[in-house]
């Protein structure tokens, strides 16, 4: 423990954003640089707790005690080996990962929790940065031995770019396969460069690369390459290709132009940024938005929006708005259901709650020029919700760019997974064993495609666990760490 009284002593503090009117220029990561006087003060809020819940909370075990401790002693060293035991892409997480740690913290109960993910992502830049004394830290691990065995990875977000660098480590021959031109998954072309600039990741991409892993893009496995190679070229294969399949909004007008889902907006706004595309084949530039979905890819759209010149946008969520505070329903140490601000809600926009939208209307050239729309109360009938609509409430809004953000429903089954005869469990993702089996011989999966649409610090801790699970499959025991079950969850009230 590094300061005994530092819980008192100093008020949680975090980076400033950037000046609204300035960040909408630009596509660069919204937050201002924050000073390591700063931070080790923040480290020093740690109480060292004799049961530290945010272990609890992190399903990585992130040993954040620890590491808080070395902050506050400024030994980066040893802080940036205690980060990475746990966690292959800490500066991914200290961005993306909405910080369930930080809610399980003890100090929590009665004050503002410790800043733990921005400890997390100043460690590991201090190990990235050029010409510091940490400059070299964050080198290739190239493994030690040569098992000669070789397994596929098919996927590269999260969880199967943690899975092949763990195996990687293990001396295995592990290549990815990418259907997309460029490796990340959502990493790439999910997540907007202003909440994680793409140099962020092509760094980690570069380590990864030269410890030995080969990527292989615009490989889509079950089309462009077939799943019988796949299966007699390697001796195991991980599926990582996460829940992709979006969930949709069947109502009338739905295929009128204008009506896209979230994936469909924003890989286009990171390939012009990338130097790919020239410009967004619809942008949101002088056009009445509405995103409809409340949840983080939402608000992707929305800061995209902004930053493309939208005339107006509204972001409709059918939920009612959320308390500002920990409701009794979720109970420290559990992930509390409030309201909360990101940086695109900052820079504008209208947030409408407790609305349904019914159709959507458009022109006689067939482009979406409104939508109609109702307000809903929500109701609990022997504990099953639904949405009442409020009688009277109907109204109509201009709308020629409609966003659909309402989360993912699974793996796309067709390709691939129909080929391989894979069985799905009754969520219908992927099913497997304790030990991330799917039913097909020598096939594993992990992250979205297994659990669902989950967090960035799941789908990690998914990757490294099935790599364990395939090394013990290969060579009768392991020496990686396996964080997590394949039938884990996040703290909640039973």
């Amino acid at each position: 423990m590094g300061e005994p009284t530092g819980f008192m002593k100093y008020e949680r503090e975090l980076p400033t954003r950037r000046p609204v009117p300035v960040r909408l220029r630009d596509w660069k990561e919204v937050y201002e640089p924050f000073p390591d006087s700063h931070l080790e003060r923040q480290a020093a809020r740690c109480m060292d707790c004799g049961i530290p819940f945010c272990h609890v909370g992190c399903p990585l075990g992130n040993l954040i005690p620890e590491w808080n401790d070395l902050v506050y002693r400024e030994n980066w060293s040893d802080a940036l080996d205690r980060l990475h035991a746990t966690n292959n892409f800490p500066e991914f997480t200290g961005r993306l990962c909405p910080a369930p740690c930080e809610t399980a913290c003890v100090l929590g109960i009665n004050e503002d929790p410790v800043t733990i993910k921005q400890v997390e992502v100043a460690i590991v830049e201090h190990g990235f940065t050029a010409g510091s004394a940490q400059g070299d830290e964050i080198a290739p691990v190239v493994p030690s031995v040569v098992t000669g065995k070789k397994i596929a990875v098919v996927g590269s977000g999260p969880a199967g770019l943690a899975a092949a660098q763990q195996l990687t480590r293990a001396g295995h021959a592990v290549t990815v396969f990418e259907r997309a031109d460029r490796i990340g998954g959502l990493l790439r072309y999910g997540i907007p460069e202003f909440k994680m600039e793409k140099r962020i990741l092509d760094r980690r991409l570069a380590q990864m690369a030269a410890e030995g892993t080969e990527f292989r893009v615009n490989a889509n496995v079950g089309e462009s390459v077939a799943v019988a190679d796949l299966q007699s070229d390697f001796d195991a294969i991980v599926l990582a290709g996460g829940a992709t399949a979006a969930r949709d909004l069947p109502i009338p007008g739905r295929e009128l132009r204008g009506v896209y889902q979230a994936m469909e907006f924003l890989p286009p706004a990171n390939k012009v940024q990338a130097g790919d595309l020239a410009e967004h084949p619809f942008s949101a530039a002088g056009k009445h938005v509405v995103i409809i979905g409340g949840g983080d890819t939402g608000a992707d759209c929305l800061g995209t929006s902004h930053r493309h010149g939208a005339a107006t946008i509204h972001q409709f969520e059918i939920m009612p708005r959320p308390p500002d505070a920990r409701p009794d329903a979720n109970p420290w140490p559990t992930w509390p259901m409030i309201y909360r601000i990101a940086s695109a809600h900052e820079e504008g926009g209208e947030r409408v709650f407790a609305v349904n939208t019914e159709c959507f209307l458009g022109d006689e050239d067939g482009n979406v020029r409104a939508l109609r729309a109702h307000e809903v109360e929500q109701t609990f009938t022997d504990g099953r919700m639904s949405f009442e609509k409020v009688q009277g409430s109907d109204f109509e809004l201009p709308c020629d760019l409609a966003l659909l953000s309402m989360g993912f429903v699974g793996p796309q089954r067709n390709g691939m997974l129909e080929q391989l005869g894979v069985d799905f469990s009754e969520r219908g993702n992927v099913a497997r064993t304790e030990q991330w089996h799917t039913n097909v011989d020598d096939v594993f999966v992990c992250g979205d495609m297994g659990r669902g649409q989950s967090l960035i610090v799941w789908a990690i801790a998914e990757g490294r666990s099935c790599a364990a699970a395939v090394d013990r499959a290969l060579m009768g025991e392991t020496d990686l760490p396996s964080p997590i079950t394949p039938d884990a969850a996040p703290m909640g009230v039973r």
